[in-house]
Order: C-alpha cells, then sequence, then structure tokens
C-alpha cells in the first residue's frame, strides 16, 4: 500500500474512535429517555433514530452539505466562530458518521436500559437514591453489555461508511480521504491489487468485530441460563 492508503487507514481509525466516544456519550440519554417513554412520541423518536438505517446516504449527505456548509444554519455558525469550514474538513466527517451511526449506538442501549426490571428502580427508589445515582450505580453496570456492543457496533458500522462521508468531506488526502473511499478510487483507476489489499483488510476487521459481539452475547446467555 502507498503512503496514502496508510494515511486513509489512520483517518478511518481515528474517525472510527471518535464517532464511538462521541456517540456513547449522545446515545445514552437518547436510549434512556427512549427506554423510559411511553405512548405515541416514543414511536416517533424512535424512527427518527432509526432513520440513517434506511434513508440512502446520497440524502442524507445532500442535507448535511446544505447545513454544514458555508451558508447553512450550522456551517455559517461554525465559520464566524473558527474561521474554518465544516464541510470538506475531520469535524464535518465527524458530525456526519455520528448521525449515519446513531441507530447502532442508541438501539443496543435502549435494549439494555429496557432489561433492567422495573423492581430494581423501585427499590433503589425507596432506598431514596437519586435518579442520577440510580442511573450511574445500578442502570450502568447491568447495561454494560449494550455499552460493549453499541461501541463494537458504531466503529464497524464507521470504518464501512462512503456516501455520507464523500458528499460531506469529499476526497482530500491526509484529511478527509477514509479507506471506502480510497478503494472506490482504485477500482475506477483499475487498480484492482490495492483496492483489494484495502477491502480485504476491511473484510477481516468487520469479521472479527462481528465475531467478538456473538461472542460477548453468547457467554452473556450461557451466565443468564446458569
Amino acid at each position: 500500500m502507498t503512503g496514502a492508503d496508510w494515511d486513509a487507514v489512520r483517518i478511518t481509525a481515528l474517525l472510527a474512535l471518535v464517532t464511538v466516544l462521541v456517540l456513547l456519550v449522545i446515545a445514552t440519554p437518547l436510549a434512556w429517555g427512549l427506554a423510559r417513554a411511553r405512548g405515541r412520541w416514543r414511536s416517533v423518536g424512535e424512527a427518527m433514530v432509526a432513520l440513517p438505517l434506511v434513508l440512502p446516504p446520497t440524502v442524507m449527505g445532500f442535507y448535511l452539505l446544505v447545513l454544514l456548509g458555508p451558508a447553512g444554519a450550522i456551517g455559517g455558525w461554525w465559520l464566524e466562530l473558527t474561521g474554518t469550514t465544516l464541510t470538506f474538513s475531520f469535524s464535518g466527517l465527524v458530525i456526519a458518521s455520528c448521525l449515519y451511526s446513531l441507530p447502532f449506538a442508541v438501539q443496543p442501549l435502549q435494549n439494555a436500559f429496557e432489561s433492567v426490571s422495573e423492581d430494581t428502580l423501585q427499590a433503589a427508589a425507596s432506598l431514596r437514591a437519586s435518579p442520577l445515582d440510580t442511573f450511574v450505580t445500578i442502570v450502568l453496570p447491568l447495561s454494560l453489555r449494550g455499552y460493549v456492543t453499541a461501541a463494537v457496533l458504531s466503529f464497524a458500522h464507521t470504518l464501512g461508511e462512503f456516501g455520507v462521508l464523500l458528499m460531506v468531506g469529499g476526497n482530500i488526502p491526509g484529511q478527509t480521504r477514509v479507506v471506502s473511499i480510497a478503494i472506490y478510487e482504485h477500482v475506477e483507476t483499475l487498480n484492482y491489487a490495492a483496492a483489494h489489499q484495502l477491502s480485504a483488510g476491511l473484510l477481516i476487521v468487520a469479521f472479527v468485530i462481528l465475531l467478538a459481539v456473538y461472542v460477548i452475547n453468547g457467554r452473556y446467555r450461557t451466565q443468564v441460563v446458569r
């Protein structure tokens, strides 16, 4: 692989790591709110969170490009504040990646929060534990498997993102050129050997990540049965 390809690998790994860290912070209150919500608003919230699963990446990428561009509501504010643009930058990639991978973080956490029994929460309340104390000392430890699953799936999904990242970040070597875009570029130039190296690497990483998720979940189910 060339130096540009290694730069793409570095940027992709860094993007995936930053995305996971940001998503775990954002997804925690969202997932908790959905897990505790009742009625029609819960369905609306779940539909909005799951929208990236069915929305074409180019559609999301287009609206993010408009929103984050220099003339957009967020992009214009960012430009005045920092003097830099969000589009065609690593920061823009992080925003786009977080939105596109949001369901992969929220849904596992929501399932984990819903598995915490209401009796446990009521027992904590009867002991005069504050809602925050109950969440930190009881809900979080019982939801550890959900956090592991959310982190792993969000990381893996970020590695393979293409359409949204291309529209928001473009293809700037050393800045916004990620592995998926590098593969596409190699295929366009008929450099199949380089495309194969990068594709095989992503395939192996994705398989190992998914295998880890299934092993963790399998061990958890075995412990529950016992």
